[in-house]
């Protein structure tokens, strides 16, 4: 069973459910490890390169050397091109070093773990209906991530009333919380026999798709055209069953992977036994020498 990511109430006037916030989606990605070869790990390490004359592009060394406002340290930044360097431009940077930077027109603002700290909204252990609003009127475009709603112990009946109320009434509860240290704005709604969460994006979010598709609305359609893209629309219309539609592409990666033989993983030598390794040969290399040189020094005496 999955762990619960959230605990805490729904509350809607008066009323109190105490509930639990489950993952509503299991992704199956394949994932897979850079390595060489040989199967060893690749790994990537920090560092400052000392020559910052070069303005970095919007959208490929910025996002790689300062990172993401709000991804410090997280692995879903995105990495640009990086320019190539010699050893002696670079300095490697520890973790405890690192700050984060928001990229302006003038610069970069450089921000300490406390002044962000001081900036994240407390946990919040309530989740605050404000409205109830149509579902059809919340654009699919701002659901971000899917949760499932579990009663706790002894709120199964508040929980019920609620669920059943919203499916008659068709509307979603709009409400706010923070999970873990990012504030959230939700939609609860009834989603196959149980309540569900999402959690949506801001409305300054959202793209704008006509701005970026303009003139639409003035092209002139037939009503014939309308007729033929309808009727083909009914020939396919079919019921939702998400089973017809398999990821195909991790399916055949699947199926590579399990005709392959797996690469024999690589013992792992620690720094302090490969010093002793060092340390061996050039014992071995300096008893050699030493019986070399005692040799050459019986020949000069004979």
């Amino acid at each position: 069973m999955p762990r619960a990511v959230w605990t805490g109430t729904i509350s809607f006037g008066l009323v109190n459910i105490g509930v639990r916030l489950f993952p509503a989606t299991s992704p199956k990605d394949v994932r897979f490890h850079l390595v060489d070869e040989r199967g060893r790990r690749v790994r990537y390490r920090r560092f400052i390169e000392d020559d910052l004359d070069e303005a970095p592009s919007q959208d490929g060394e910025a996002a790689s050397a300062g990172g993401h406002a709000a991804g410090f340290g997280s692995e879903d930044v995105e990495i640009g091109e990086r320019r190539e360097t010699s050893p002696a431009e670079e300095r490697e940077v520890g973790y405890g070093d690192l700050r984060r930077g928001y990229e302006t027109d003038e610069g970069v603002v450089v921000l300490d773990r406390d002044e962000i700290e001081a900036a994240r909204p407390s946990p919040s252990r309530s989740i605050d209906i404000e409205d109830f609003v149509e579902l059809d009127d919340v654009d699919p475009v701002f659901f971000e991530k899917s949760y499932i709603v579990v009663p706790q112990r002894g709120a199964e009946k508040p929980y019920a009333v609620l669920l059943r109320a919203m499916e008659d009434a068709g509307r979603v509860g709009i409400g706010r919380f923070v999970l873990r240290t990012k504030p959230h704005l939700v939609a609860i709604r009834p989603a196959g026999g149980v309540l569900g969460l999402e959690t949506l994006f801001f409305s300054d979010e959202v793209r704008d798709g006509r701005a970026l598709v303009g003139g639409i609305e003035d092209i002139e359609v037939s009503e014939q055209e309308l007729q033929l893209a309808e009727t083909l629309i009914d020939t396919l219309k079919v019921g939702w069953e998400p089973s017809r539609y398999a990821d195909t592409y991790r399916d055949e990666l699947l199926r590579r992977i399990a005709g392959k033989s797996p690469t024999a993983r690589p013992a792992e030598t620690s720094p302090a036994s490969a010093r002793i390794d060092e340390l061996m040969q050039a014992l071995v290399a300096s008893v050699e020498e030493a019986k070399k040189a005692k040799g050459r020094t019986k020949r000069r005496s004979a």
